[in-house]
């Protein structure tokens, strides 16, 4: 059974916007947690993260147009996407980890993944 359960996604075009969550225990709530996603031929890259106490970074191609969150009452993460663009199209994972944010964002660093949702962006 999936500890971290997506939701979200779809399809938009060029300068939308769309917002993907995960569920997470209760027992996570002082994890980092963080957003990947992974494009066809792609590997998977590190998109965003957030600590227990909001502290976020994102990565350079999305700054400004993305912002993670977490609501802490419905142990719930978000990642709020707007002004998308077609190179943004992949599969989104959340992912979590009970140690402190690595960086860079590396995939081995998270033990726990959601099962992905597709974001596709036409131009």
């Amino acid at each position: 059974q999936a500890q971290l359960v997506q939701s979200g996604g779809g399809s938009v075009q060029s300068g939308g916007s769309l917002r993907l969550s995960c569920v997470h225990p209760e027992r996570y709530e002082s994890y980092c947690f963080a957003w990947f996603r992974q494009a066809p031929g792609n590997e998977r890259e590190g998109v965003a993260n957030i600590e227990q106490d909001s502290t976020r970074r994102y990565a350079d191609s999305v700054k400004g147009r993305f912002r993670i969150s977490r609501d802490k009452p419905m142990n719930t993460i978000y990642l709020e996407m707007n002004s998308l663009k077609p190179e943004d199209t992949a599969m989104y994972y959340c992912a979590a980890t009970p140690f402190l944010c690595p960086e860079p964002l590396a995939v081995t660093a998270f033990q726990f993944w959601g099962e992905g949702t597709q974001v596709t962006v036409s131009s």
